[in-house]
């Protein structure tokens, strides 16, 4: 329980996710009243600390966020289990077009800094997204892409080395 509490009141990217969930757990099957007061609270922390994740999106356990700043999550996007995402992210919604839609991250998928994922793109389980990359089609399983726009360079180890924070069954 120490260390919860310590990982909480020192880490801005685990507090923001803690709130993001408590905030998720709080305003189901409640009332008006409830949903918005969990709003203004998270509200609160997405200015703080730039983050922009709505706390009604699905996001699988592990979720970790490894510097937290400038991260804009679609309330559309799905994020698997055991994904860490680096400042300067977005996971962004495509209106138009044959890629219209959300993106799907997968279990175990490292986002790196400055990384964009747009429209309805799916990224498999155990993927490495480059720094500055920029993902727009669909990325299989097990590949490290990189690049603008994002290309698959590798495929085998994917995020293997990369995810630093898991949970454990």
């Amino acid at each position: 329980m120490k260390i919860l509490v310590w990982t909480v009141l020192t880490s801005p990217g685990y507090r923001y996710a803690f709130v993001m969930r408590a905030c998720s757990i709080i305003t189901r099957g409640r009332g008006r009243a409830a949903r918005t007061a969990a709003l203004l609270v998270f509200k609160r922390f997405e200015r703080r600390w730039g983050i922009s994740i709505p706390f009604d999106t699905p996001i699988g356990e592990g979720f970790y966020i490894g510097h937290f700043g400038g991260i804009f999550v679609s309330p559309a996007a799905r994020i698997g289990r055991n994904c860490n995402i680096s400042q300067g992210v977005t996971l962004g919604r495509a209106n138009r077009g044959k890629r219209a839609g959300a993106p799907v991250i997968g279990d175990g998928v490292y986002i790196g800094p400055g990384a964009k994922v747009v429209g309805a793109v799916t990224v498999g389980d155990n993927v490495a997204i480059g720094a500055n990359c920029v993902v727009t089609r669909d990325v299989p399983a097990n590949a490290v892409v990189a690049g603008v726009p994002g290309r698959v360079i590798s495929e085998g180890r994917g995020a293997e080395g990369y995810v630093n924070h898991t949970d454990y069954d």
